[in-house]
C-alpha cells in the first residue's frame, strides 16, 4: 500500500509540475506553434531582458515603446532595447512606477507621447500622474505635467492608469480606488476608482458629463471603479470596454458609459480572499438597482491586465472579439460578443509566457503580449494556417 500510494503521490507532482511549467528560458527561446479554436498561430519573441514592462506603444516608424515599472521607457527596434533619457521619476513601490504608454492619434503631426506614473508625495504616498513629451533622438523632451489625481495616498496599489482615445480625440484614463479604502470609489469628488475623459493636454472637455456640477470632479466620466487595467475603445462605434480587478472571483468585463456607477463596493460578485465570505464590510451585494452589472464576470479568477480588439484582417475568425490578458491567470481570453453579451469564451496561450501584463493589436495587425516577469519580454502572435 505505502508503494501504491508514493506512486501516486510521485504522478500527482509530476502533472502538477508539468500544468503548471509556464515560459521558455528566454535564452534558448523557440517559437511556439499552437492550435486555437479557429487559427494555428506562432508566437515569435520580439524582446526580452525587460524588467517588469508594464505597456507597450507603437510609433509610425515600426519602432515599440515599452515601459518597465522601476521607471523606464525604453525604444525597442529590430529587438535592441535602448533607455529614453529624462523621463520623470517615480516612486516605484508595490504596483507603483511607470506604467502607461500611449502615443497620441496625431502623433505624425504633433509627436506627443504620453505616459502615467506613480508620483512620489509626502509620507510615502503617491498619485496617478500623467506627462507628455516627444522624443528627440534617445531624449524624452518637451516634457508637460497634464494630470495630477486630485488625492495622495497610500498604500502603492491599484493605480489602473490604461489610457484609450476614441475617434473625435478624447483621452481616457483610468485611476483604481487606490486599494486602502475602497468607498473612495463611490465619491465623486475623489478621482479614484473612476475613468476620467480629457483633452489632449489635460483640460476637462466642455462636454463632458460633470463640468455643470460643482459636487463632481470633472474630470469625471464613469465611477465605481476598482482597478481597471484593460481599456480599449471601438473606433467605429466609440464604444468603451474595460477588463478589471474584483477580489476572488470578482474580475469584471465591463461596457463602460458615461455617468453610470458600476458599483465597487458597494456592489461585487467577488469573495474575500482568506475565506471566501462577502469582500469588505461594504460589499452589500452582487448586484444593486441603480448600479451596472458587468456583461461578463471572469472565473475562475483572471487578474485583468492588457485588453485588444481584433479588427485586423491577419486573423479573420477573431475579427471583433476582445483579447483580455491575465496576469495570476497566466493566459488570454478570447471573447465573442453579440448584442453586449459575451457568447464565447475561449482560454489562449495558457502557461505558455507567465504573467499577462499588456495586450495590443499592432498596426502590422499581429497581436503583441507583453510578460509581467523579470526578466519579462514582448511578443508577437502571427497566423499560422498555412
Amino acid at each position: 500500500m505505502n508503494h501504491i500510494k508514493f506512486l501516486f503521490l510521485s504522478v500527482l507532482v509530476a502533472v502538477v509540475a508539468f500544468g503548471c511549467e509556464a515560459v521558455q528560458d528566454d535564452d534558448v527561446w523557440q517559437d511556439l506553434e499552437l492550435r486555437t479554436e479557429y487559427h494555428n498561430i506562432k508566437v515569435v519573441k520580439v524582446a526580452g531582458d525587460l524588467e517588469r514592462p508594464w505597456a507597450l506603444a507603437f510609433l509610425p516608424d515600426g519602432r515599440l515603446l515599452v515601459t518597465e515599472r522601476p521607471g523606464r521607457l525604453n525604444i525597442v527596434e529590430n529587438g535592441n532595447i535602448t533607455q529614453v533619457n529624462g523621463t520623470p521619476q517615480v516612486r516605484a513601490v508595490n504596483q507603483g512606477g511607470m506604467l502607461e504608454v500611449s502615443v497620441h492619434p496625431n502623433y505624425e503631426e504633433n509627436g506627443w507621447i504620453y505616459l502615467t506614473y506613480s508620483k512620489a508625495g509626502e509620507d510615502n504616498e503617491t498619485a496617478l500622474t500623467v506627462v507628455r513629451g516627444r522624443l528627440d533622438g534617445n531624449d524624452f523632451i518637451d516634457i508637460e505635467e497634464i494630470f495630477e489625481q486630485n488625492r495622495y495616498s497610500s498604500p502603492g496599489r491599484h493605480y489602473g492608469s490604461k489610457i484609450a482615445w476614441d475617434n473625435e480625440g478624447y483621452m481616457y484614463v483610468s485611476i483604481g480606488d487606490r486599494g486602502a479604502n475602497p468607498p473612495r470609489a463611490q465619491d465623486n469628488s475623489d478621482h479614484a476608482g473612476t475613468l476620467l475623459r480629457l483633452n489632449d493636454d489635460g483640460t476637462v472637455p466642455d462636454d463632458n458629463p460633470y463640468v455643470n456640477d460643482d459636487s463632481v470632479a470633472n474630470e469625471i466620466f464613469s465611477y465605481g471603479h476598482r482597478n481597471i487595467q484593460g481599456l480599449i475603445i471601438n473606433q467605429e462605434n466609440n464604444e468603451i470596454w474595460a477588463t478589471e480587478h474584483g477580489p476572488r472571483g470578482g474580475d469584471e468585463l465591463n461596457y463602460v458609459r458615461a455617468t453610470a456607477n458600476y458599483g465597487w463596493p458597494d456592489a461585487s460578485l467577488g469573495l474575500d480572499y482568506r475565506d471566501d465570505t462577502r469582500f469588505h464590510q461594504h460589499t452589500v451585494a452582487r448586484s444593486i438597482e441603480g448600479m451596472e452589472d458587468p456583461v461578463y464576470e471572469f472565473l475562475p479568477t483572471l487578474a485583468p491586465s492588457g485588453l485588444a480588439l481584433v479588427t485586423s484582417d491577419k486573423f479573420p475568425r477573431w475579427e471583433g472579439n476582445l483579447l483580455a490578458g491575465g496576469l495570476r491567470a497566466e493566459r488570454i481570453r478570447r471573447l465573442v460578443i453579440e448584442d453586449y453579451t459575451v457568447t464565447h469564451d475561449e482560454e489562449i496561450l495558457t502557461f505558455e509566457l507567465g504573467r499577462i501584463r499588456d495586450v495590443r493589436e499592432g498596426p502590422d495587425g499581429f497581436i503583441y503580449v507583453v510578460t509581467d516577469e523579470n526578466p519579462g519580454g514582448i511578443y508577437r502572435i502571427e497566423p499560422n494556417d498555412d
